[in-house]
């Protein structure tokens, strides 16, 4: 496992923001933050879990997704929210928890540096 980001939700607009329809989502700052910060602002009737809403997730990477979530309680199932990337979330200690697996070691949303 290596730390990716930590996920903050906010209801404050932020300068940046990229709006993902699909999830009634704005997300901010991860692609520019050299310590792996994004913001998320939600929107009445996203399909995200009210815990991803309401509470800080810090995200791994990970070799193995399915070997990362297995016999852990799964919050959002493993998903492809892009091209050759698969994530899911689990809750560990009232906290969610977010795996990232990439297929391609140079996909851009991987920052090997941290």
């Amino acid at each position: 496992m290596r730390y990716h980001h930590v996920g903050i939700p906010t209801s404050l607009p932020r300068e940046g923001e990229i709006y993902l329809a699909a999830h009634k989502t704005y997300v901010q700052g991860f692609s520019d933050s050299p310590y792996g910060v994004e913001w998320l602002r939600f929107e009445p009737g996203a399909s995200t879990p009210e815990l991803v809403q309401k509470v800080p997730h810090v995200a791994f990477e990970v070799d193995d997704l399915d070997a990362a979530i297995a016999g852990q309680e799964v919050l959002i199932a493993p998903n492809s929210p892009s091209a050759g990337v698969r994530v899911a979330f689990i809750v560990h200690n009232g906290a969610p928890i977010e795996f990232l697996e990439f297929d391609d070691p140079n996909h851009p949303d991987r920052h090997p540096e941290r």
